[in-house]
């Protein structure tokens, strides 16, 4: 099971909601398409973020925003 879901919410959104519920995110991104891609650190706080988030868990493909890297 992925460790990473995506969200119709805002990233502060995201955030406090992981915060109440007690679980720790690992990595998180505004997506281009609208919402926000949350990495957590295991499965069962993916599920137990899955269901909090419930209808605004995101199915089929987003457009994730490109990585920017500094030029040296």
């Amino acid at each position: 099971m992925s460790r990473a879901i995506n969200v119709n919410a805002a990233e502060a959104d995201v955030s406090s909601l992981c915060r109440k519920k007690g679980v720790v995110i690992s990595a998180m991104e505004a997506l281009a398409s609208g919402g926000t891609r949350v990495v957590l650190n295991n499965a069962a706080d993916t599920e137990t973020m899955k269901q909090a988030f419930g209808r605004k868990v995101m199915t089929g493909t987003v457009t994730r925003t490109p990585l920017r890297t500094q030029a040296r």
